[in-house]
């Protein structure tokens, strides 16, 4: 398996964890945006959404740029992909025990019930 830094990890996947900020992520996927403009779809005040792009800053999620007063968010994929590939390290475990467990069960059902033949009389 590939190894991973378990504190990215935990602070992606607390992150992610959260509806709110899922949300935001999936506007951010379509293209940097303003703070105000990712606050407005959320029935929150600008200081909370704000706690949740900070939480999103401080796992990576997202780059902050500043424009004077206009801060601009822009969505950085790097922890997300790195969260993907530990998920998908053991769905390919998963997969291969339940192949496993399928083969097993099939030669135990294959040597326990042999098929009835019809007699003719």
């Amino acid at each position: 398996m590939v190894k991973y830094s378990a504190a990215t990890l935990n602070r992606t996947f607390a992150a992610l964890a959260d509806p709110t900020r899922r949300r935001i992520l999936a506007h951010l996927a379509r293209g940097s945006s303003r703070v105000t403009h990712l606050a407005r779809p959320h029935a929150m005040s600008l200081p909370a959404v704000s706690k949740h792009l900070r939480v999103l800053e401080k796992a990576g999620l997202l780059r902050r740029c500043r424009y004077g007063r206009v801060h601009e968010m822009q969505l950085e994929a790097t922890p997300l992909k790195q969260a993907a590939q530990w998920v998908e390290e053991y769905r390919k475990f998963w997969e291969g025990s339940l192949d496993q467990l399928a083969n097993y069960l099939q030669k135990t059902n294959s040597t326990k019930i042999k098929p009835k033949t019809k007699e003719r009389s």
